[in-house]
């Protein structure tokens, strides 16, 4: 205890001055400026790579320094320690790479807290706590946790934040104790709807946009009613802005969540945020970890799992969390399985908006499944069902094969990716995929559109005068078919010819070129 006496002695503007020391320290030694965040007028990266620094091309930082603008409430080391019981074992809430979180109740006010205390072995420093506390005093919203406060008395970190009474989203997945209650598949759509609202405000309402990077199960905490709120942004940066397409930095982040484009490269873009929400979403459906060493070989990963899964659709009931105990609605879960898929794109340039994914979702989340209904309790974990002809033939809703998209991709140079034609194509692709998940946002009848077959209607639909008056085999019913499907075949070849003449010229043209 003599080492934190020290401590007590500081005052809140000692606090506040040791944080705007921090930034002085941490700009120099990274050869960065640590630059104030206006998100409605000018934003600027804290934390560029040191290959691709100009100091020059660095704003000046304001004469009141970067902590001019926080608003976010300072804290003495004495404070927060009687409010977690001088951190006590019993208000221990967990424990990660960053350090422990205590569960408190401030004197001052009453109010219960989440206090993380960083650790100063750990993996986040001063940057990391900077960039947190700028950015949660500066981004607010009803999807993003609240930081009630900081301190930074002498070598001491500390994080305060609104508590989060449920927890995070991986305690409520994984490893769940007998007595704890699996959650529903509502609850499930809920969640994931509401972390893409935080994402997209990130994305799209802060001006420059801003790139979380940390996105996991673990990381998205719970609040009554399961409302969910991103946490921990130690790690967000801000995103590209005019015409450059990605930012390069060091990989950080977890593994089983990084976007492959990023592992393997550094450039981070939005869309890699994209693809760690894919996990997410994806772990919510199936109840599988991200990574799961405990699992028989070909299963550790749960995205290299899946992929081969997507483009079989008699598969897909076998991806349910077996918890769900086929309580989910069958159409539900192709649309929630082609989100995911779409998100999980191998090239990054195929991902949907977060846009497109939060609208697809909202419509999700808004079509309450009841498992008392009648013919509800059709759903059988592990039951396979044959594919239409329509779906054989088609596959515009990208879950069929969902890598078709990016595999034309792969052999083009990557000098050209930053081309303005390659950005028109890039639109497109943007536009096309966000008409995808629209599609799932607008579509509530036919069951043929997403592919389900008889055998795959709730047992109500089945056995109703109208669904047996579609299904009754005649001569006249078996000759439509046949013309839809030699219409349909017509097509396909239409489409292959023009796309093999396409390719043809193509290639007659960088014969010219060389």
């Amino acid at each position: 205890m003599g080492g934190c006496f020290p401590c007590f002695r500081s005052s809140n503007k000692e606090s506040g001055n040791v944080v705007k020391e921090v930034v002085k320290k941490e700009s120099f030694k990274d050869g960065s400026a640590a630059q104030s965040i206006h998100l409605s007028k000018v934003n600027s990266d804290k934390s560029k790579s040191c290959g691709s620094h100009d100091p020059k091309k660095d704003p000046a930082i304001p004469k009141d320094g970067p902590t001019a603008h926080i608003a976010a409430q300072t804290f003495t080391f004495r404070e927060l320690a009687a409010a977690t019981k001088n951190f006590r074992p019993e208000c221990l809430l967990g424990e990660g790479g960053f350090g422990r979180v205590y569960k408190g109740r401030l004197e001052s006010t009453g109010q219960v807290v989440a206090v993380k205390q960083l650790d100063r072995n750990g993996l986040q420093g001063n940057r990391e706590f900077l960039v947190e506390v700028l950015m949660l005093s500066l981004l607010h919203h009803p999807n993003l946790v609240n930081l009630i406060g900081y301190c930074a008395d002498g070598d001491q970190r500390l994080l305060v934040y609104e508590f989060m009474p449920l927890g995070s989203l991986e305690d409520h997945l994984h490893d769940l104790p007998p007595d704890k209650e699996p959650l529903d598949w509502n609850t499930r759509m809920k969640i994931a709807a509401g972390a893409a609202k935080g994402l997209e405000y990130l994305h799209d309402k802060a001006n420059p946009p801003v790139i979380y990077r940390d996105l996991k199960s673990s990381n998205i905490l719970l609040d009554e009613g399961y409302h969910p709120k991103l946490s921990d942004f130690g790690l967000a940066k801000l995103g590209p802005v005019g015409d450059k397409t990605h930012v390069s930095t060091r990989v950080m982040g977890t593994y089983g969540y990084c976007a492959p484009e990023y592992a393997m490269t550094g450039q981070l873009t939005l869309k890699s945020d994209v693809y760690s929400f894919g996990v997410v979403f994806l772990e919510l459906i199936t109840g599988r970890k991200a990574i799961d060493n405990a699992r028989s070989h070909g299963e550790h990963n749960l995205v290299a799992w899946a992929r081969p899964l997507f483009k079989d659709r008699r598969k897909f009931p076998k991806m349910a969390d077996p918890l769900l105990q086929g309580r989910y609605p069958m159409r539900g879960l192709y649309q929630a399985l082609a989100v995911a898929a779409m998100c999980l794109q191998e090239q990054a340039s195929t991902r949907p908006l977060i846009g497109d994914v939060v609208t697809a979702l909202s419509y999700l989340a808004s079509q309450t499944y009841d498992p008392n209904a009648v013919g509800a309790q059709s759903n059988r974990v592990g039951s396979s069902t044959p594919r239409s002809r329509e779906d054989r033939l088609h596959s515009a809703d990208g879950v069929d094969s969902p890598d078709e998209h990016s595999s034309a991709h792969h052999g083009s140079p990557s000098i050209q990716r930053n081309s303005p034609d390659s950005r028109k194509r890039d639109s497109a692709r943007d536009f096309n995929t966000g008409i995808e998940l629209r599609k799932i946002a607008t579509s509530g009848g036919s069951g043929r559109k997403w592919g389900l077959d008889e055998s795959e209607r709730p047992d109500s639909q089945k056995n109703s005068p109208v669904s047996a008056g579609r299904t009754r085999e005649t001569p006249r019913n078996r000759d439509l078919d046949r013309e839809r499907a030699v219409a349909e075949a017509k097509v396909w070849g239409e489409n292959w010819r023009d796309k093999k003449k396409t390719s043809a010229r193509g290639s007659s043209f960088d014969g010219m070129n060389e």
